[in-house]
């Protein structure tokens, strides 16, 4: 091998080995998180795009330094190590100014990326659809533009002003934040395109009366293993952190013969970034508009109630709190299988108390009966049942009913058809237009009860 390649394959080697250090501010616990599970998770999102993680260390914070963020001899004992372990990028998993950053990088001598950075990684390493990457691009832009006195070390740098115009002419550091200034306008432009497109998507859905039920829930709960079970779909699911970014949706038919739609979206997970909140909010429209959301809980995980709490704050930091109650969320405590079974035993017990949670496995198909029984009851609660009598002939009219209700019971009495049918709000106005006032024997403003 000649010295040029070796030299390039043993930097490619550096740079692929990480150092992740978590800080730990004193007396701090966030959601009853303990050190070694935010450590874990953080080394987690490392591994997520391919990084070996040589070590990971906690990192005490008497106060944060406002230069370095971590104190001067832990600085000097990161230092240590990255240099005799060859370490070629530093993960701090929290949010570092650019200026801690900088700093950082010059005492370690190798790159220094914080908790959104790394996140934003991932994201990019991850996005399939045209919308996601956008999203990603945004995000990453929003978050580069305030480093760019990280990037250059030349900001007294001129680009030449022409002559007859005079002034200094334009520092290279303003003219790149110009730049990505106009190219963060264009994706926010081509944003705002993708969520006219989704909302006029919503808009038909609307007129075919279709419900939607969007999965929620911490990353690597469990979403798109759902997913694909409740839908036959072959989303891709890993054991892995943030493995689903784009948005799917597709056609879910419920035990009564209701049709919904399933959407899948992307995990949540602690101090989710705000410019990635941000970016990524059309894509959580189809959170924001839902019927009904299904909150997927890794029920096996040590922090399963931090988690919890964590997709319950963003919840309500997209401004979704109207969503957080009994009525329109089911809670899946998801991976049940993991436990063992007098774990599970105890929590079958628990579940049976709550009416809004069903205990099951995604992975097995254990409890998936209950969950979608639990979903079909929860939409029969918003519909009216009818008695109509139709000719048998009346085959169109036959179609409709059950294209647009639950047929609940049918009987052929003397040349006429009696049904009793569950029908949604707006078809149920469309009852008189459709067969006329002298098919309908009641019109049942009553809610149905069917399914509870």
């Amino acid at each position: 091998m000649r010295d040029t390649d070796r030299a390039e394959a043993d930097g490619r080697d550096r740079r692929q080995r990480a150092l992740v250090v978590h800080p730990r501010p004193a007396g701090h616990a966030h959601n009853a998180r303990t050190d070694e599970g935010r450590l874990a998770e953080a080394v987690g999102l490392s591994q997520a795009i391919d990084l070996e993680v040589v070590d990971a260390v906690v990192a005490p914070l008497r106060r944060p330094s406002p230069a370095t963020l971590i104190g001067p001899g832990k600085v000097r004992e990161i230092g240590e190590e990255v240099a005799s372990r060859s370490v070629g990028l530093v993960i701090v998993d929290a949010a570092l100014s650019p200026a801690q950053q900088r700093n950082l990088e010059r005492a370690w001598k190798c790159k220094v990326i914080d908790r959104t950075g790394l996140i934003l990684e991932i994201f990019g390493a991850r996005a399939r659809s045209k919308e996601g990457r956008l999203q990603v691009e945004l995000a990453a832009l929003t978050y580069q533009r305030s480093r760019l006195v990280r990037s250059w070390t030349h900001l007294e740098r001129q680009r030449g002003a022409l002559g007859f115009i005079g002034g200094p002419g334009e520092s290279q550091i303003e003219l790149d934040r110009r730049r990505i200034d106009e190219r963060i306008d264009r994706i926010k432009r081509e944003l705002e395109a993708v969520k006219r497109t989704r909302g006029l998507h919503r808009e038909a859905r609307r007129r075919v009366q279709y419900p939607v039920i969007a999965l929620v829930g911490y990353t690597n709960a469990g979403k798109s293993t759902l997913f694909n079970r409740l839908t036959g779909a072959t989303v891709g699911a890993r054991d892995q952190l943030f493995a689903t970014l784009d948005p799917t949706m597709r056609q879910l038919t419920l035990p009564s013969g209701r049709q919904v739609i399933l959407s899948d979206t992307v995990g949540f997970i602690a101090q989710l970034p705000t410019d990635l909140v941000a970016a990524f909010r059309a894509t959580l429209e189809e959170v924001r508009t839902a019927d009904l959301l299904i909150h997927v809980r890794d029920i096996a995980h040590a922090e399963s109630a931090a988690q919890r709490a964590d997709v319950l704050e963003v919840l309500r930091d997209l401004e979704l709190d109207h969503l957080v109650d009994e009525e329109r969320l089911v809670e899946l405590w998801n991976k049940v299988d993991l436990l063992p079974a007098d774990e599970a035993a105890r929590l079958a017990e628990a579940a049976a108390r709550l009416p809004e949670v069903v205990l099951g496995s995604a992975r097995t198909g254990q409890g998936m009966d209950h969950l979608l029984a639990e979903l079909d009851r929860r939409f029969a609660g918003t519909a009216r049942v009818v008695e109509l009598d139709l000719d048998p002939g009346d085959g169109a009219g036959l179609a409709w009913l059950y294209r647009h209700g639950t047929v609940l019971s049918r009987s052929d009495l003397e040349g006429r058809t009696r049904l009793k049918v569950a029908l949604e709000p707006a078809d149920h106005a469309r009852l008189g237009e459709r067969f006329g006032a002298a098919a309908v024997v009641d019109n049942g403003l009553e809610k149905s009860r069917q399914h509870r």
